[in-house]
């Protein structure tokens, strides 16, 4: 730059140099306005930078995290994204000058360096190398030139104006776009209520385990309780007969004590030489041994007193039961279940009587 005129010099290396600098990173092209500066102190177009932005943030979400294409150093949005970050008018002014320097430089039939810019960056036909690719064809979904639609293979198609088709497809593309937005958000929701049904199922399971192992708990006491009651009426009645039978004990014990006084006593009176002696007792001893002998036939326990089977506990129909015990559809089954294991409970109890 010339330091008393305050313009540019135009020489080929100062304005290529000059046009590397003003370089986008993301599309390498020259700026186009507005240009976006970051804190890292790097340039950007605005628009190659929300494209950039909105490639990473396909569900639009305001804010975020914006890194750097040069440095990969990270910006952090607000809510305005990239619309949010400050205005380079400095880069933008020295694009002005250059252009302005540019068109004076080709005015003056000097240098003749074409402005590179989006607007001048075009495909080429492969097949027609001079001519750039400015229709679309519709019959084979390509885009094409005007030769090729004249003179080539795309002769008999039909055609139409590329920016349309251009609108058309990135219209169709963008909802495409919102559609897998809208369907990843479903996902999304989807695996959030997959995560709540999975914990809810893990708590339900501990409730339910609970609950079982209470019924269960409510079964062993209520059986653990009937076994005492049982166990009682059993200890019971061994108790009655033991004592009738002890009391038998005795009086037979009794009686063979009476009955060996009254042979020890008869013995020792015929024993006696005195035949008059011999005489005298013998009469009273011969009705006594008499007596003694008729009334030894004491009471005597009924056949089979002592067997206690008619205590035996029929479960059959309660093992059955318990065996098919099962989880039921619904509460009030869970009640029938209780009330039939209850009745079959009173059916041994009264079988036990």
């Amino acid at each position: 730059m010339d330091i008393q005129t305050g313009q540019i010099v135009s020489t080929p290396s100062t304005l290529e140099s000059l046009e590397k600098q003003l370089s986008c990173p993301i599309c390498l092209d020259m700026f186009t306005k507005p240009v976006v500066i970051l804190p890292c102190q790097h340039n950007l177009c605005r628009s190659c930078a929300n494209d950039l932005y909105d490639s990473r943030n396909p569900y639009h979400f305001s804010g975020g995290i914006f890194r750097c294409p040069t440095c990969r150093f990270e910006v952090v949005l607000d809510r305005h994204g990239v619309y949010g970050l400050q205005r380079n008018l400095l880069v933008e002014n020295i694009i002005d000058i250059y252009k302005q320097q540019l068109e004076n430089v080709s005015s003056e039939g000097g240098l003749e360096l074409p402005l590179k810019t989006k607007d001048t960056k075009e495909l080429m036909c492969q097949e027609h190398e001079d001519e750039r690719i400015n229709i679309y064809c519709v019959t084979c979904q390509v885009p094409t030139c005007s030769m090729c639609k004249v003179f080539g293979q795309h002769k008999d198609c039909e055609v139409s104006p590329l920016k349309s088709v251009y609108e058309v497809q990135k219209s169709e593309l963008k909802n495409s776009i919102d559609l897998l937005a809208a369907s990843n958000s479903c996902l999304q929701a989807m695996l959030a209520q997959m995560d709540d049904s999975c914990k809810a199922v893990e708590e339900n399971s501990q409730v339910q385990k609970q609950r079982l192992g209470e019924k269960f708990d409510l079964l062993y006491a209520i059986l653990e309780e009937r076994k005492a009651q049982l166990l009682e009426n059993i200890s019971q009645e061994q108790d009655e007969k033991v004592a009738v039978l002890q009391s038998l004990i005795q009086q037979y014990k009794e009686q063979l004590q009476a009955s060996t006084n009254l042979m020890d006593k008869a013995t020792q009176s015929m024993d006696k030489s005195n035949v008059a002696e011999f005489l005298v007792s013998a009469k009273s001893l011969i009705a006594e041994a008499k007596d003694t002998a008729k009334n030894s036939q004491i009471q005597r326990p009924e056949p089979g007193f002592e067997k206690m089977d008619h205590f035996t506990l029929f479960t059959d129909d309660v093992e059955a039961m318990l065996a098919k015990m099962d989880f039921a559809t619904g509460g009030n089954d869970n009640e029938e279940e209780d009330e039939d294991f209850e009745e079959a409970v009173e059916e041994d109890e009264e079988e036990e009587e």
